[in-house]
């Protein structure tokens, strides 16, 4: 039998589970789910503790075939976990996706990072022409897109009634391809980075990695902390990054894999430091080199600072990279 203090643990990451989901999810999903946090539970050992946390009011039953949601109590619940259930949050994601991550910029096949937003079906349209500009110029890891509609999956993020779904490349994508050819990333934190003449100066801004369980980007987007659109037009304003270090002797290794992501039109990094050296005013440790990379997201944050609302969930899954299709096109078959 399980102990209580073991019952509220994987009850928490279920709810995570769902919380992030946005929508009805099934046992056998939340089961394939767990496994990203370490948790091994049959899709038996999972309906248990549903039925469980039916009881307590924290989910609730929709029907065999679509599973559960979260409930209002449930999101509270979430928002009050332990403490430590929460700090590292963020970092363990991350690494989780990084591991995930299986694409090969030459073979063009793989799994891909990707963040994922919901706009309300009748925004849509106002969100592809606000991320145009974004696009355009490069505000992005990778013109690279994906849309889907209510019901439908990006990767295995359920795409909640009432919404279209839109995935974006992450930065971790560097990360991932890193990892997978032996050269150790140390994720630092995510961060405001001012711009002058198009051109990156300091963090203003930084929130570390280690000590969160909100995503950074998110964070920073909700508070209206970003004038993308001042970088766009003017060149002038402050965009979502995030600062990485890696061992300098790597260096001529990320500098391929960098150089076979751009063959793909993927360019993540903004902007590599000298070993030892500080990078956009951040420190960086000895024996290391800093890497900036831009933030997925910043055509998102582009479009709310317009004034379009919208849900994210930064850093959320991986998908095909078969199915990803350029921003362009998606904007032909919308906008006409």
């Amino acid at each position: 039998m399980f102990t209580y203090d073991e019952m509220e643990r994987k009850s928490i990451l279920i709810l995570r589970i769902l919380n992030q989901a946005q929508g009805s999810v099934g046992a056998r999903i939340i089961a394939r789910r767990l496994k990203d946090y370490g948790v091994s539970l049959s899709e038996r050992a999972v309906r248990y503790h549903l039925q469980f946390m039916d009881t307590k009011e924290l989910t609730r039953f929709v029907g065999r075939r679509d599973g559960r949601v979260i409930t209002a109590k449930g999101i509270e619940e979430l928002r009050n976990a332990r403490v430590h259930e929460k700090v590292g949050y963020c970092i363990s994601r991350m690494e989780i996706l990084s591991y995930k991550t299986t694409f090969d910029a030459r073979a063009g096949r793989g799994m891909v990072p990707i963040n994922v937003s919901f706009f309300p079906q009748q925004h849509f349209r106002d969100a592809l022409k606000g991320m145009k500009t974004a696009f355009d110029k490069g505000c992005c890891v990778s013109e690279l897109v994906a849309v889907a509609p209510e019901g439908a999956f990006l990767g295995d993020v359920h795409v909640p009634d009432g919404c279209i779904g839109f995935a974006t490349v992450c930065s971790i994508v560097l990360t991932g391809m890193l990892l997978k050819r032996g050269i150790p990333v140390e994720s630092k934190f995510g961060g405001i980075l001012q711009m002058s003449e198009h051109k990156p100066m300091r963090f203003v801004e930084l929130i570390h990695y280690s000590g969160t369980s909100l995503d950074p980007s998110e964070a920073f987007i909700s508070a209206r902390m970003t004038a993308v659109r001042g970088v766009l037009q003017h060149g002038e304003g402050k965009i979502l990054a995030n600062l990485s270090e890696i061992a300098g002797v790597c260096r001529d290794g990320v500098e391929e894999v960098i150089r076979d992501l751009k063959d793909v039109g993927m360019t993540p990094v903004i902007t590599m430091g000298k070993m030892g050296e500080s990078v956009c005013q951040a420190p960086v440790d000895v024996n290391k080199m800093g890497v900036i990379l831009i933030g997925g997201l910043n055509p998102v944050a582009a479009i709310r600072e317009a004034g379009i609302e919208e849900t994210n969930l930064p850093m959320s899954t991986v998908m095909d990279y078969k199915d990803l299709r350029r921003f362009s096109s998606v904007c032909r078959e919308h906008l006409g």
